[in-house]
């Protein structure tokens, strides 16, 4: 393996590491948001808390879990594409 690409590769591990966090922190808050406009409830913190319905918490964790991986592909795919962006930049054309 190249140098350079051991490089880029580093570089979209990193930089989806780092999207995926403030993409998981947006989607929570969205997702918070979005359930209690919908439910006029807060979304649920503790599964086992008696005021929370079964049918409440699967919901939510299947809204939640579906948002997770929408939010980590598209910042694993914005980190690729970065990078790509990047290394075709920064390449000196030869002629």
């Amino acid at each position: 393996m190249r140098v350079a690409e051991r490089d880029e590769s580093l570089a979209v591990k990193v930089g989806t590491m780092a999207l995926t966090l403030a993409a998981g922190w947006l989607a929570q808050r969205a997702v918070g948001m979005i359930w209690a406009k919908s439910t006029g409830h807060a979304a649920p913190k503790d599964p086992d808390d008696e005021s929370v319905t079964i049918v409440q918490a699967v919901t939510f964790a299947a809204v939640s879990g579906a948002v997770a991986v929408l939010a980590r592909r598209l910042a694993h795919q914005g980190a690729r594409r970065y990078v790509a962006r990047l290394a075709s930049s920064s390449a000196t054309p030869t002629a």
